[in-house]
């Protein structure tokens, strides 16, 4: 597998934690997203880190289709 599945069409709102690092699921196969859960074992891809610079609610994107990666950027309009 190299192409992502949706997750979901929309974004997920997560709180994220300053100074915590998070591993959003690339692959869109995880159970707990849109976070890494090490589903993509079984495909090529391979989850981003991203570590959080203030405390505050993100988008992220569960499409998996966003060209600013972790974060929605309105990609799931065009599904």
């Amino acid at each position: 597998m190299t192409s992502p599945a949706v997750a979901q069409k929309g974004p997920y709102l997560v709180q994220v934690e300053a100074g915590k690092t998070y591993y959003w699921c690339s692959c869109g196969l995880s159970r707990k997203q849109p976070f890494c859960d090490g589903s993509h074992k079984v495909t090529d891809l391979t989850p981003l880190a991203y570590v959080a610079t203030q405390t505050e609610t993100l988008e992220m994107c569960g499409c998996k289709q966003s060209q600013d990666k972790p974060f929605c950027d309105g990609s799931h309009e065009t599904l």
